[in-house]
């Protein structure tokens, strides 16, 4: 149909249409239909991008007879090439993907965290839910990491408060037994340690994987509970992570405030032998440590670790049964309305997750 009604238009004004067309492909100035281009994968639409009209050719009046007589070969070539060429350039399109001693005793029976455990599950706090893809990696693309693996570990698991008889199973950490996982911790109005964990990991994602890096999860809230904390560390020894970090925020007493880096002490028991990532596990938490400091402007603890922000373990499975250089960290104390503030605030828990994912950078480029 809009061949058939092209075909009655006035010559003259079909001549201009056609010139103008020619014209403007001849000097790149042809607008694409719906003044939209794109331009790395982003549409830019509007009346501001609308280019100049090219002068009238001067050879319009003569050419007159032949454009005619090509008109509706013309408008259906144009026809089929706003069709074809457009949705071609759509789904061609990339998304957007989204750099001394520490030591303290281990407490008997403590549980992996040494965390004080909730009453309950509470409510979930903030409902934002950053976009993340399952625990499988996404395949790396370019850039400084590009071939360096890591492991993020979103602590506990929201699922863990339905299933206790499951956690509370006993598994091997080298030195000793202790429980599967635990539930984590919450503020006091009931934003949970494991929604936190997974909310900066899925930030951490993307800040690590568009450096490059191949990114993977011990868990993306994906399973009902769990993973043990032997599994935990062997995800990340399986996967001959570069470095595993494990998210945490502590459930101390009011007053207690700030962040503490946790550091494998120096095992070797039954399965445990840290000894080989002792050395590589401190410079990984050291340069977290430093990072997140600077990002988040959040102060080391001042509860553990003398100020330094570092605490050295021999008590923790994930830190125990470990190959590959690892650590944790305890961003905040939920139990403290002043740090709970931060947790619970999103643009904090996107510093927190730039600032670990910064201070990983900084380590693999060594």
């Amino acid at each position: 149909m809009i061949v058939h009604t092209a075909t009655v238009l006035a010559a003259d004004t079909v001549t201009d249409l056609l010139v103008d067309t020619v014209t403007g492909v001849a000097q790149g100035n042809l607008r694409t239909p719906g003044a939209a281009r794109k331009v790395a994968g982003v549409s830019y639409v509007g009346p501001d991008f609308e280019p100049p009209r090219p002068p009238r050719h001067p050879l319009r009046g003569p050419l007159t007879v032949a454009v005619a007589a090509l008109v509706p070969g013309a408008l259906v070539g144009w026809l089929v090439w706003q069709t074809v060429g457009d949705s071609g350039g759509d789904a061609q399109a990339s998304p957007s993907s989204p750099s001394s001693s520490w030591g303290r005793p281990a407490t008997p029976g403590a549980s992996d965290d040494g965390k004080e455990q909730p009453g309950d599950s509470g409510g979930t706090g903030d409902s934002e839910k950053p976009g993340g893809s399952p625990s499988a990696s996404a395949p790396a693309g370019s850039g400084p990491l590009k071939g360096k693996v890591v492991v993020i570990d979103p602590g506990h698991n929201p699922g863990n408060f339905q299933h206790t008889s499951e956690i509370n199973q006993q598994v091997n950490i080298g030195t000793n037994s202790k429980e599967c996982d635990t539930t984590g911790t919450a503020t006091n109005d009931g934003y949970t340690e494991a929604k936190f964990t997974l909310d900066v990991a899925r930030r951490m994602r993307t800040v690590l994987e568009k450096e490059g890096a191949t990114v993977k999860f011990t868990q993306d809230g994906d399973r009902s509970w769990g993973p043990c904390v032997d599994e935990r560390a062997e995800i990340g020894n399986k996967a001959d992570a570069d470095a595993v970090v494990s998210i945490h925020a502590d459930g101390a007493g009011a007053g207690n405030r700030g962040f503490h880096v946790i550091l494998p002490g120096s095992v070797h028991s039954g399965a445990a032998d840290t000894r080989p990532i002792v050395a590589s596990s401190r410079e990984l938490g050291e340069r977290v440590a430093g990072s997140f400091l600077r990002v988040t402007g959040s102060a080391p603890s001042n509860y553990i670790g003398g100020g330094t922000g570092l605490d050295v373990r021999e008590d923790l499975g994930g830190l125990n049964l470990s190959t590959v250089p690892k650590v944790f960290i305890e961003c905040g104390n939920m139990r403290d309305s002043k740090d709970a503030a931060q947790l619970t605030s999103s643009a904090w828990r996107q510093k927190a997750a730039q600032g670990i994912s910064e201070g990983i950078v900084s380590f693999l480029h060594g």
